[in-house]
């Protein structure tokens, strides 16, 4: 494990494709980072433009992620997976996520790389946010057993995310853990027609070179990027709005933050 393990730059694009009426696609260029939450102190110390719970050009907050609170992650993610009968032994944990760019940052999906101390990736929590400031985790796992590197799963839809879409239907995941490259697919299938998929979302990405240097060049190369992520998901909702797009109310969340 090297020091540079404790924070990887990927720069990729993000792509989403909607199947129905009123139909749209678009693609942007995004950057992520990979983070070891046991590590983001080192991280910070090691890179000038990069802070832990403070404020920087790039940042990273726990109250961001997991019980949203600014308690420490780790202890949190732990409980998580007990609860599903998952042990890491003092694996690691990654997140891969937008950081915060100027102070500010939206999250659609959040990726959490859970591995066993063997090394064996045994859970990805999936985080997924909407714009309501809410959130629900899909916990992706085989009770305990080792997972592929190239992940392939399902999860009923039991959280509301977009005023044009229904609650209802499932998820197919396909995600590829985090390298030189990494991948997440999350196809939505409507109940109407589960055998298809109504909304394809892609997001993508390559490692780059890291560093300030590079935490520089991500966040000139693609300026306010998470202003134009919630930019953009506005925008193509009102699109969707004045092309005829069917409003569905936000039902009452879910009675668990996270389903297995």
């Amino acid at each position: 494990m090297t020091a540079a393990d404790a924070l990887t730059l990927y720069s990729g694009q993000l792509v989403h494709e909607r199947r129905i009426e009123p139909r749209y696609h678009f693609s942007y260029r995004v950057f992520s980072l990979l983070l070891d939450i046991d590590r983001l102190d080192e991280a910070a110390r090691r890179h000038r433009l990069f802070s832990h719970n403070r404020f920087n050009l790039i940042g990273f907050r726990d109250s961001d992620h997991g019980p949203k609170d600014g308690s420490p992650l780790r202890p949190w993610i732990d409980a998580r997976l007990a609860e599903a009968g998952i042990e890491l032994d003092g694996g690691r944990v990654q997140i891969l996520c937008y950081p915060r760019v100027l102070g500010y940052v939206f999250n659609p999906l959040t990726l959490w790389f859970c591995r066993h101390a063997d090394g064996t990736l045994r859970a990805v929590l999936a985080e997924v946010r909407n714009t309501f400031g809410q959130w629900h985790g899909y916990l992706l796992h085989e009770k305990g057993d080792a997972l592929p590197e190239r992940l392939r799963d399902s999860a009923t839809k039991v959280f509301h995310v977009s005023p044009f879409l229904p609650r209802n239907g499932h998820y197919q995941f396909r995600i590829q853990a985090p390298d030189e490259r990494y991948g997440a697919t999350v196809n939505w299938h409507n109940v109407d027609h589960p055998e298809t998929p109504a909304l394809i979302a892609v997001q993508t990405g390559e490692r780059r070179r890291g560093g300030d240097r590079g935490l520089l060049r991500a966040a000139v190369t693609v300026p306010f990027m998470t202003l134009k992520v919630i930019a953009a998901i506005h925008w193509q909702a009102l699109k969707i709005w004045l092309r005829g797009g069917r409003f569905h109310r936000k039902p009452a969340p879910p009675d668990s933050e996270i389903s297995q």
